[in-house]
């Protein structure tokens, strides 16, 4: 008897007892074994800390404005599981994953997978069976030993590198950025987005023969009152509108989605030069996603993001300074594995009041609010806070806390994000 959807992940979860196992000579097995076939006809791994998400949006905006045939893969979801494999804008539905489980699974024989395998190998499939121009593929951790590595892309775009997933990649920026160098191809386009990226990470793409592209260094950003401009060094120069995603360092991600375009040239080109321009401007104007400074509406304003890390919390910073008004009360829960006496520290007084939500229900990773009230206090020894047993409750308590003309803001994990949206 077929499994159900959920039956199908709750399985997957103790096919392997590991829920994370780096590595690629089990998945890139299972692949062979199902014939290996080519997701597209072009295909571009996104990799990175912060910016991920954003920028497969861009691009897969861009390539549908360019009316291309487009799948995208990211991880994780918010509300459910299908969001992670989209084909031509639309979540892939129950009977498709469930029939591509069900392959996977007669292919793997004695070999474990984990969760994270199953789905990307899910993508792969779905993807290969539906005769795409264009697969967009999100980095799961790292890069190098993530299973997305088994796809040799004609681009690979690394958004960022900062702290995150140390036990995991390295203490530092420059073993970090090593392994994230690993999805790039020798003689094979790497879009650096990040204008002052570790030397490792360079040192790393050097070694592995990329063609590097840098962000103010071979493309360029220059904001205008009104839009802004895309430079390139080979002369090319695209005016375009402001991005709807809201956060100032969209215009970052928005410029290497196109830069990763720009680099794919000739007979392969996902869109002909004289296209590109057009793409671009509308696909940055329509791309969005959620829980990315996601505005609820309401007064006070309700606002969402999944940022977790310092990094992305300094990109919070950047646009609450961007964007001043009324006192900021905080919702915020993390999981144990995150820096967040550096994401407390990042947004420092713009918050006047802490709501620490524990997520120790949502996931065996999830922190309970006594441990975010010793990292604020000790990162912040003045703010004003309360502890929540969940976000459900967070939420309820700044609602009622904050006055109208104030706003409430969201964060530190999908689990957050999530729960604010089913809200």
């Amino acid at each position: 008897m077929s499994r159900t959807l959920a039956e199908w992940l709750s399985y997957q979860e103790g096919v392997n007892p590991r829920s994370i196992e780096l590595g690629l000579d089990r998945v890139r097995e299972v692949w062979r074994r199902m014939g290996a076939p080519a997701p597209a006809r072009w295909i571009v791994t996104v990799g990175g800390t912060n910016g991920k998400g954003s920028t497969v949006a861009m691009l897969e905006a861009m390539l549908r404005a360019a009316g291309r045939r487009v799948g995208c893969y990211t991880s994780p979801h918010l509300l459910r599981y299908n969001e992670r494999i989209r084909i031509e804008g639309q979540d892939a539905d129950d009977q498709a994953l469930v029939d591509s489980f069900e392959r996977i699974e007669a292919a793997r024989g004695e070999i474990a997978l984990t969760y994270f395998e199953f789905g990307t190998l899910a993508a792969l499939d779905l993807f290969a069976r539906a005769e795409l121009d264009a697969a967009v593929l999100e980095v799961g951790l790292g890069g190098r030993l993530d299973a997305i590595n088994i796809v040799d892309a004609d681009v690979a775009v690394i958004t960022t590198v900062d702290l995150d997933h140390m036990d995991w990649l390295g203490n530092d920026r420059d073993s970090i950025g090593r392994e994230k160098a690993g999805i790039a191809r020798d003689g094979r386009p790497a879009i650096v987005g990040e204008r002052a990226p570790p030397a490792g990470l360079l040192d790393a793409l050097a070694a592995l023969g990329a063609q590097v592209e840098r962000a103010g260094l071979d493309f360029a950003v220059e904001r205008g009152a009104h839009g802004w401009t895309w430079r390139h060094r080979d002369g090319t120069v695209f005016e375009l509108p402001d991005p709807a995603l809201a956060a100032p360092v969209q215009y970052a991600n928005a410029a290497a989605a196109i830069a990763a375009l720009h680099a794919s040239r000739g007979a392969n080109a996902p869109i002909p030069a004289a296209q590109l321009a057009a793409a671009a401007a509308a696909g940055v104007k329509s791309a969005t996603v959620a829980a990315r400074l996601q505005a609820l509406g309401g007064d006070p304003a309700l606002i969402v993001d999944v940022g977790h890390n310092p990094q992305a919390a300094r990109a919070l910073a950047e646009w609450l300074d961007a964007h001043p008004g009324g006192r900021v009360h905080a919702v915020y829960g993390a999981l144990a594995d995150k820096d967040v006496g550096g994401v407390i520290a990042a947004l420092g007084e713009r918050i006047g009041h802490w709501h620490l939500a524990g997520l120790e229900r949502d996931t065996p990773r999830g922190l309970p609010a006594q441990a975010l009230r010793k990292e604020l206090q000790q990162a912040l020894p003045d703010a004003t806070f309360d502890l929540h047993a969940d976000v459900h409750g967070a939420l309820a308590a700044a609602r009622a806390g904050a006055l109208p003309g104030e706003r409430i803001l969201a964060f530190g994990s999908f689990f957050v994000a999530a729960a604010v949206l089913q809200n």
